[in-house]
């Protein structure tokens, strides 16, 4: 046995012990010690495999896999670009707070900064989203295994704490030689156990060290889901309104809160009605709770501000993108009755009448607006899921839908890329929340729209030996940027034109011929009333097509909207 394959059978094995059970694989010449390592690793059911082509999508597929519940996960890959490949991945783990062990296999040292064939500076190629580990090249001498296996322990020790790690690594013996002898011991820990045994991080204390008052209202976006259920059970407790992103809104119902059905649209402010929004008095907060990191409801809506802001997160890096908060905790703990003030009753009882009136404006403008809007799809969709469902959303308009038009039910599990919040990496995520922990067993849905289907159509890529997720995605078509549409005004025909081109992005793919082109099975929705047919439980993957109104119609719909509200909160008693 040369060097290399010794180094890569002693990684392999050490990363098993520290709770790896999903690698996923790109390979390359310059990996096969390691790759070779790992499918022994595979062939004694060690290790699960996913191979993939594509180095983006292979990172997303690591991404949902670990959001699954999988533990660390570990990338491979060869050096040069295929590295570069994996960085928007690692950036959504890095402000996901869930890390990843990129294994990165790069040229030897003599090689780099020559101009050598496929090679790049890979030494902290991540920046700040990931942590850099030079491992050793392998030599024929003692003492080797217990640093090879003492530096995987410290990765994965790493990994655990939510930040990742790049294990950059490089091998002299590239093929494995007949001889299996090694001059050195080679073995682990008796009983399987890790080199280096580490605690697990214990949470930290959390509190404001003062009692919330009375009234106040909670916003939950997305980050731990142990912290945001705490925080729920301390709303339900001290009778306070809940706004909760789309990710957060089951745990909370689950915990007892009162989720406003018409919270997000009050979340995301005003700005697309024609009257201004101003809360009455008796609606208006001395405090607002702010759980884990807002990307929908991110600002204070209009009206509340002068609200005491409190913030509830990771106490490192808190998210607080406009400087408002005077406080921040890393916890709510619900056995800790001294946190808050003594409930007002007459406080939620007034947040549930206004919410109960715009329940009903929002479903009177959906149910005007009809097949085939966006926002009525969203509806119809979480509505007709079947029980216990895992639902992924995709970014930009699917995840706002759902968030401001669909009512949350306590019984599925939300999921959404919401670190970064790009539209890169949604279908592979989603395969990778359906193959792993919290995915078995389960039926699985994913919803996104046309460019954020097409942006990661690699991920439908499968081999044939591969694992093949549980996965029905449906697309809702608007042919471009439905979301520009909301934001991007212009003055005259010619404006219009050209940011039709520009932000809605127009083009004319044909999804059931990609499908087909990708061995995946495909079906068109041309009534949604067939939708609850569509969403049986199924095998495999496949995509569920849903073309939708003319993108132009969105911004009158959401003016309707957002006006209806505003007229009801100055009407509000």
């Amino acid at each position: 046995m040369n060097p290399s394959s010794a180094q890569a059978d002693v990684v392999v094995d050490e990363l098993i012990r520290n709770g790896v059970r999903h690698v996923v694989l790109c390979a390359g010449g310059y990996t096969i010690p390691l790759a070779i390592a790992l499918y022994k690793a595979h062939k004694e059911g060690r290790v699960q495999l996913h191979v993939r082509i594509d180095e983006r999508s292979a990172g997303f597929l690591a991404v949902g896999l670990g959001r699954s519940g999988e533990g660390p996960v570990v990338l491979l890959c060869t050096p040069g670009t295929a590295v570069a490949n994996f960085y928007p991945a690692v950036l959504e783990a890095h402000h996901s707070a869930l890390g990843l062990i990129l294994l990165t296999v790069d040229l030897l040292p003599q090689y780099r900064g020559t101009g050598a064939s496929q090679s790049i500076d890979q030494q902290a190629v991540f920046g700040a989203a990931a942590t850099t580990m030079e491992f050793p090249v392998a030599e024929p001498r003692a003492g080797q295994n217990a640093i090879w296996r003492g530096l995987v322990c410290r990765a994965a020790a790493q990994a655990a704490t939510g930040r990742s790690v790049q294990i950059n690594i490089s091998f002299r013996e590239l093929l494995p030689t007949a001889d299996e002898s090694w001059s050195a011991e080679l073995e682990g820990r008796p009983d399987g156990r890790p080199w280096t045994t580490w605690t697990p991080p214990t949470r930290p204390a959390g509190g404001f060290g003062e009692a919330v008052p009375a009234r106040t209202l909670m916003v939950i976006g997305s980050g731990d889901p142990a912290r945001a259920r705490a925080a729920a059970e301390v709303a339900a407790q001290a009778g306070w309104p809940v706004i909760a992103e789309p990710i957060a809104a089951p745990d909370a119902l689950r915990a007892g809160a009162t989720v406003l059905r018409g919270g997000m649209m009050l979340a995301v402010g005003g700005e697309l009605s024609t009257s201004p929004r101003t809360f009455p008095p008796h609606l208006r907060p001395d405090a607002i709770v702010v759980v884990g990191r807002t990307t929908l409801a991110r600002d204070v809506p209009d009206g509340l501000t002068g609200a005491t802001v409190y913030r509830v997160d990771d106490q490192a890096h808190w998210t607080d993108p406009y400087h408002n908060a005077t406080h921040s905790g890393t916890w709510l703990d619900p056995a800790d009755p001294g946190q808050y003030a003594a409930p007002d009753p007459a406080w939620l009882a007034g947040w549930q009448r206004f919410d109960d009136a715009v329940a009903a404006t929002l479903d009177k403008h959906i149910d005007e607006a009809g097949w085939p809007a966006g926002l009525y799809v969203a509806r119809k969709l979480v509505a007709a899921l079947p029980k216990d469902a895992n639902l992924f959303l995709g970014a930009s308009n699917s995840v706002r839908d759902v968030g401001r038009f669909a009512a949350a039910r306590a019984d599925l599990a939300v999921h959404a890329n919401r670190g970064v919040s790009g539209i890169d990496g949604n279908i592979s995520t989603a395969a990778g929340l359906a193959l792993g922990r919290s995915g078995r067993g389960r039926p699985n849905y994913a919803l996104m729209g046309d460019l954020t289907f097409l942006h990661d159509v690699n991920g439908l890529l499968l081999g044939p030996d591969e694992p093949r997720p549980d996965l029905t995605i449906v697309v809702v078509n608007n042919r471009g940027g439905g979301v520009y549409s909301l934001l991007v005004r212009h003055e005259s025909p010619e404006d219009a034109a050209g940011i039709e081109r520009i932000f809605g992005t127009p083009h004319s793919v044909d999804v059931a011929g990609l499908c087909a082109s990708h061995d995946v099975a495909y079906q068109r929705i041309s009534d949604l009333d067939d939708l609850d047919l569509a969403l049986a439980p199924a095998g495999g993957i496949r995509v569920v097509e849903v073309e939708t109104a003319d993108r132009s119609r969105l911004l009158d719909i959401h003016r309707r909207i957002h006006t209806s509200i505003n007229d009801l909160l100055s009407i509000a008693d």
